[in-house]
């Protein structure tokens, strides 16, 4: 088994379901300040699939974000790649394969390589890891994890990090279905609030740049509602611009606002890449709750991801199951309301570039909720934030 990696010009990248992984996302984090680099990996069929017994190679595209410390130091992270999922049991094999062969691509400054891994949980289809109403559990403790994406390794050196950047727990709709289908396949409550918030004259349409001062209301509305950090007004012209700065770029981004006779009451970044639609931002206002504002919104975003040929839609971030203490448990009533089928992913994973200082790393992120700091340095750099 051997996995050769070439670097590649970021706008060749492929086409690909996650917008995470596509040209679109590379400009949008440069423009944060971090530095997009694409690679191209060929890794034989068997490191993929250990019963594969035809010889072939499979080839796949990586984007990778260089997210500095401090001066001295960075780390590579790999938001929701790679796409190519391994077999359970090769799944470290091919991430110590993949990282290195990245080793030498990479500054000599670099910790680590940080994977936002896109693939189902191993665990996810064990029984043992649900309740006895169905409702996912979640997976072992982080050495169990760690014991079993280790397997076959040479160097067992994968560890899970202390906490995941994007959501990990998310559900799946089928656009397969023609739109009645998907109508039926939904919970009664839905079907009723997306057919009150039409009667009650809820208009939902797509907006430019120029309406981004109204979403940046709704959304700073809803971050202190829920006590969630704020990105700037800039980051959303970025995300809502990127496309446009690039014409090559197939990813289409759409803010869709939804009002009642001209007052904003609900609105979101809707993300078409491929054959996927994502749900990647949300906002919604406290006024005029009873107009179901929301689930017009969500109803158009689905319709509008089906016209443009893609087979799926990614409601991209939910409760883990159905517990009512969960802060997010009203995104999962709002969300599983649509159908569809639940997805855990297997979160974030590292491959230590130079362990000690890893292991110095690891200990900042243990004592700072997720945050990344070198103890030679002051400065701060959020990891949530990539």
């Amino acid at each position: 088994m051997q996995c050769t990696i070439e670097p590649k010009d970021i706008r060749e990248i492929e086409r690909c379901n996650i917008p995470q992984q596509t040209a679109f996302w590379a400009g949008v984090k440069y423009q944060q300040g971090l530095n997009p680099l694409a690679f191209n990996y060929s890794a034989p069929g068997d490191l993929l699939d250990p019963m594969a017994k035809n010889r072939y190679h499979k080839e796949g595209d990586l984007l990778l974000l260089l997210q500095p410390i401090d001066s001295d130091h960075s780390i590579a992270y790999v938001p929701y790649g790679p796409v190519d999922e391994p077999k359970f049991e090769n799944q470290g094999l091919f991430l110590e394969e993949l990282s290195e062969i990245l080793r030498p691509k990479l500054p000599g400054n670099c910790i680590l390589v940080r994977y936002d891994l896109p693939w189902e949980n191993q665990w996810a289809a064990e029984d043992d890891h649900y309740d006895e109403h169905g409702n996912w559990t979640g997976p072992p403790d982080s050495e169990y994890q760690e014991l079993r994406v280790n397997f076959k390794t040479s160097n067992k050196n994968l560890h899970k990090s202390q906490s995941d950047n994007l959501p990990v727990n998310t559900i799946f709709l089928n656009l397969r279905n023609d739109p009645e289908q998907l109508i039926m396949k939904m919970k009664p409550k839905t079907r009723y609030n997306i057919r009150l918030s039409l009667r009650k004259g809820i208009n939902v349409k797509s907006y430019g740049p120029e309406y981004l001062d109204e979403w940046y209301m709704l959304y700073k509305e809803t971050a202190a509602r829920n006590g969630v950090t704020l990105h700037d007004r800039d980051y959303f012209k970025t995300v809502l611009e990127s496309t446009k700065k690039n014409p090559d770029n197939e990813t289409d981004v759409r803010l869709l606002m939804a009002d009642h006779h001209g007052q904003y009451l609900a609105a979101m970044f809707l993300v078409l890449s491929s054959k996927r639609g994502t749900y990647l931002y949300g906002a919604s206002s406290g006024h005029k709750r009873n107009m179901m504002a929301t689930y017009a919104l969500q109803w158009e975003a689905i319709r509008i991801s089906q016209e443009s040929g893609c087979t799926e839609y990614d409601m991209f971030g939910i409760a883990p199951n159905a517990d009512p203490s969960h802060p997010m448990y009203g995104l999962y009533r709002f969300k599983s309301g649509f159908g569809g089928h639940m997805f855990h992913r297997m979160g974030c994973w590292d491959y230590p570039l130079s362990e000690d200082e890893y292991m110095v790393i690891r200990a900042q992120e243990m004592n700072s909720a997720g945050y990344l700091q070198h103890p030679r340095k002051a400065t701060l750099c959020n990891a949530r934030a990539i």
